[in-house]
Parts: structure tokens; sequence; C-alpha cells
């Protein structure tokens, strides 16, 4: 890559001193090619952002204010199923319980770092109340990490009333929760069976939509997807256990499907000594856990054949896995989905499940300028993607490699 000139950015563009009424300098990116992430190739091409936002793009010409060379630019990446804060402890072991807040504030922190130099400008979280101050934090512009979403907890009692999951929900909306997170199963550790009936679900996914909240749904077992396709719920997440029925209805529904076949699962077994003993990350646990990792490429490779099934990118990225969320998309890969279809998960597609379709996810004038590149050509070695060498997240860049 030749020499580039790399800004470093105090403040976002437009909120510099002095500089409240003034429209700020256009800054020029010039990259070999552009991916616009939704299926749009420009070849030597300037992308110019302005207060955040992208402008233009187009073919390039004359001087540039920042020149990747052979670089290949990409919206930012999009991770739509993290929990931030999980972490290992001082003793290396998976934390679990009461802690002080600046320590939970620190760890949570640090993932949400590693995960914005990985090329990640927006996760969400699903998640804690406690990811709400960083959250904030992020967005003031005084901590560096992605855009961050979050459920601000989750709603998992299989004993509540569907008049009590309701309030549950309505107390996530009062809280500041972008989303709600329902578990429908038991973890596929405990066998993915369901846990919510219909009723549950349905009171669940039905009072998100009218507080104006969209509906995450763990769900291992194809009834309980099935369950969260019948509520009208946004997106259905693992499907360890899934049938190509099951997917069919998320497909004629209109669900989203996230499901996690590359980090998570690969992940805790990499890191079993550091989780074992722990709840049910036990030997029953890290066995169901193995069995399900063997039947993931059949399950992938069903989604895949679903007409209309919506797939984005979610990792479940949980304590050890933050920072190598690109795993996922590579594992996808090498199970079958072309790498132009991964791209768009990773972008666009994951962007509209989250609401902000028309916001990010999408190089493309007007909207945010979260742009990421790597070395080389995605398109033709997929790997590429985790050669990242610049991110930018709303006009600011936060990574930038000069040989």
């Amino acid at each position: 890559m030749p020499r580039s000139v790399v800004l470093l950015v105090a403040a976002p563009l437009g909120l510099l001193p002095g500089a409240a009424h003034a429209q700020s300098p256009a800054i020029t990116i010039k990259a070999r090619r552009v991916i616009d992430g939704i299926g749009g190739i420009v070849d030597n091409a300037v992308v110019t952002v302005r207060d955040g936002k992208i402008v233009s793009v187009g073919p390039a010409s004359g001087p540039v204010t920042i020149d990747l060379g052979e670089a290949t630019l990409l919206p930012g990446f999009i991770d739509t199923h993290v929990h931030i804060d999980w972490h290992f402890d001082a003793k290396g072991r998976y934390h679990t319980g009461p802690e002080p807040p600046e320590q939970n504030a620190l760890y949570s922190s640090e993932n949400a770092y590693v995960t914005l130099m990985a090329g990640f400008t927006t996760v969400q979280s699903v998640g804690s109340p406690r990811d709400k101050v960083l959250r904030e934090a992020i967005a003031r512009g005084v901590l560096p990490g992605p855009r961050l979403l979050s459920s601000l907890g989750q709603i998992s009692n299989p004993k509540l009333t569907p008049d009590q999951i309701r309030e549950q929900v309505r107390e996530r909306k009062a809280d500041g929760a972008d989303l709600v997170k329902i578990f429908a199963s038991a973890s596929i550790r405990d066998g993915g069976v369901p846990t919510l009936s219909q009723e549950q679900v349905d009171a669940a996914c039905g009072e998100a939509k009218a507080q104006g909240l969209r509906s995450m749904v763990h769900a291992h077992s194809p009834e309980s997807m099935m369950r969260a396709a019948r509520a009208g719920c946004t997106v259905v997440e693992h499907g360890g256990l899934a049938t190509p029925e099951a997917l069919k209805m998320l497909a004629d529904r209109g669900v989203y499907f996230d499901p996690n076949i590359g980090l998570v699962t690969q992940n805790y077994l990499e890191n079993r000594a550091r989780f074992d003993g722990i709840g049910n990350y036990n030997a029953e646990g890290f066995a169901a856990m193995e069995k399900a990792l063997a039947q993931k490429d059949a399950m992938f490779t069903a989604a895949l054949k679903t007409p209309g099934l919506k797939i984005v990118m979610g990792t479940d990225a949980v304590a050890g896995a933050h920072g190598q969320n690109m795993r996922e998309v590579l594992e996808r890969v090498k199970s079958g989905q072309p790498i132009a279809d991964a791209i768009k998960s990773l972008t666009s597609i994951s962007a509209e499940s989250m609401g902000l379709g028309k916001e990010i996810g999408t190089i493309a004038p007007g909207f945010a300028a979260d742009l990421v590149a790597v070395t080389g050509n995605p398109l033709t070695d997929a790997a590429a993607l985790r050669r990242v060498a610049f991110v930018m997240k709303g006009g600011k860049v936060f990574r930038g490699v000069t040989p």
C-alpha cells in the first residue's frame, strides 16, 4: 500500500471548536475498489465524506486526503449479536456475579475497542443493563468503540404470565432499550427445548412491536423458532436444531435468521478450562456443544437453500471472542455461503434488521461515513476481511495504516 495520509480526528466531524455553524472540510478517500454493501462494486473509486456523512462515490481523479492504495473499501462491519461485557476475570475464569462497576466498565470498554479495531463499527449487545453506560459514553465520543445498541437485559422466566411479560417489555422500553431479547428455548447445552408457550412469545413480541421495539428470540428447537415466526418477532437467533419447515416459516413470515455457526461454540471449546464448572458449562454441556458444532453445516446448508430467508450476521460473541467477530463470516463462507452474500449479511442486511437500513451498512450518499478498508480483495480471498487497515466511524478515523 502506498504511503497514506491518515487523519486522527480529536472530535466528531462538525463538532470541532468554533465549527458549530461552519461546514467541515471534505475528506476524500481513494481505494482500489469500493464494495458498497448492496451488491455494487466501483473500481478505482473516491468516497467523499463531510460532517460524518458520505457525500459522493465516484471515479478517482486528482489529489485525495487519504490514499488507501490497493485496499478494498467496504461499509463498516455490523455484528447483530454480542455480549459486550462478558469477560474473563483476573484469574482467567469467566466472570459471573456482581463486580465493581468500574471493573465491568473497563472490561466492556476493552471489548468495545478490540471490536472496533477489527472493523466492526456497529454492534448489538443482548444484553446487560450495564451496557447503557458504555453505549452513552461511546455515543458522546469519549470512548473508542462501535456504535452500540442494547436490549439492556433479557426476558427468560417461563413462569411469567403473558401480562407480566408485557410489563417487562414496557420496563425495557422505559429503561431505554433498543430492542427486546427473549429466550424461547433452553440453551443448546440443555437440549434447546422450548421454554415459552406460544401465548408467552406472542405477548413478548406483540408488546415489543406496540412499544416500537424490535424483538430478538433465542430459539434452538424447530418449535420455538416457529412460535417466534407466528408471533411476528423480528429475528431468530441460533436455530441449532432447525428443520427446513422451521426455516421456511421464518422466510414466509419475513423473520430474519442469525445462525451463529462460526465463533461462539468454537470459542467455548477453545476456552473450555475458563468456563468449565460454571452453571451448565459442564461435561454434558460441552458434549452438547460439540454435537451441535458437528451438525452446523447441515443446518446452515438448509438455511442457504431456503428461498427468501434473510440471514443476518451475528456472532453471539462472549468472553474470549471479542475482536474475533470476522471468524463467523469466514466459517459461513467455508460452509457454502457465497462471499458476496456474506458481505451483504455483514453490512446492509444486518443494518436493515436493526431498523437502520437507511443510515448505515451501505456506501452511498447520505449514509453515515462508517468505512472499513482491508488489504486485498475479499471477493476473491475472504480472509482479506480480517486484514483491516483502516476504520472510520461517523467520519472519524480510528485506525489507519502507513508503511
